[in-house]
């Protein structure tokens, strides 16, 4: 019989206001309250020291970026060896002059590195859409998929476009991962919402609740909530975002975050329009008993999958 470890997961789905130290005041106060609730594994959302600033190209931007061990894994380090914590801090990374990473930095109290930073991940796939305009900013992952084993157990995180891409997720699975975290920043074009926001929602819980099912695994996605046109204020210098600020311009963050168990199945869920703490007990014996009683691992033919690293297969 699985060995039973129950631990509870924290989503910290919050609005983001130009101030980038506002932001990390604001994370670090969530974290901590999580944790005063009970939380041993906490997430943040994509880049949650900023307005989402991808919405235009400006090289004034890059301004905002930080090492890592930095300001940000030193001021969340506090509260992880205080309360004996996981935490996921998704941040915009100074790798050297010229080399920036959209990086998801893993905390771990048992960790001895600086920060108890235990390890980091850095984005694999880039977008570049309308007001989605990442791969100005970023240079894509080198590091691959990974799993890292925490004092919360086997994680695995994956970063928001990441989230699209079930080779992604099988990949972390596989390396060990028995709970996937996926830091988003996705939202409606306002113009767009009334068509198409319901299906665009839909398509994005779905694929990750399949994520969980094909692997058998946890998934956790936390998404940040609120009408922003990317104005960032850092070190007293305010940088605003695109001069239309109707309505109708900038990105409506939808919110939505979720916990599925392994089977699929919804254990939490935010609203579209609320900062919340999403809570979930989680339970290791349910990874084992939902791969035995649906074997995908076993049943896959890892002798017919070549095609899979080609682009395309004419």
């Amino acid at each position: 019989m699985p060995i039973s470890k129950t631990t509870r997961v924290a989503l910290i789905q919050m609005s983001c206001a130009p101030s980038t130290e506002a932001n990390l005041a604001k994370a670090v106060a969530r974290v901590r309250e999580a944790a005063e609730n009970g939380a041993k594994l906490i997430c943040l959302p994509e880049l949650f020291r900023a307005q989402y600033f991808c919405q235009r190209e400006e090289h004034v931007l890059f301004d905002i970026t930080e090492s890592i061990p930095g300001p940000s894994t030193a001021a969340l380090s506090e509260v992880v060896r205080e309360h004996k914590l996981v935490v996921i801090a998704s941040l915009f990374e100074r790798r050297a002059p010229g080399l920036y990473h959209n990086t998801a930095a893993i905390l771990d109290h048992t960790s001895a590195a600086p920060d108890n930073l235990a390890a980091i991940y850095r984005k694999m796939h880039i977008p570049d859409d309308p007001l989605y305009y990442e791969k100005f900013y970023f240079t894509p992952g080198d590091l691959g998929f990974m799993a890292q084993k925490t004092s919360a157990g086997p994680i695995g995180t994956l970063v928001c476009w990441d989230q699209w891409y079930p080779e992604g997720a099988r990949v972390t699975a596989l390396k060990g991962a028995e709970t996937l975290f996926f830091p988003t920043a996705i939202g409606w074009h306002p113009s767009e919402k009334a068509e198409y926001g319901e299906r665009q929602y839909d398509a994005w819980q779905t694929i990750q609740r399949a994520h969980a099912i094909a692997n058998g695994v946890f998934v956790c996605a936390v998404n940040r909530v609120g009408h922003e046109h990317g104005d960032v204020e850092h070190n007293g210098v305010m940088m605003e975002g695109p001069g239309d600020h109707t309505p109708a311009s900038g990105l409506e963050f939808w919110g939505g975050s979720f916990i599925a168990d392994p089977f699929g199945r919804i254990l939490a869920k935010a609203s579209h329009d609320k900062e919340e703490i999403l809570y979930a007990d989680l339970d290791s014996k349910e990874v084992e008993i939902t791969r035995q009683h649906w074997p995908f691992l076993r049943d896959r033919r890892i002798d017919a999958y070549g095609g899979i690293t080609s682009r395309f297969l004419d």
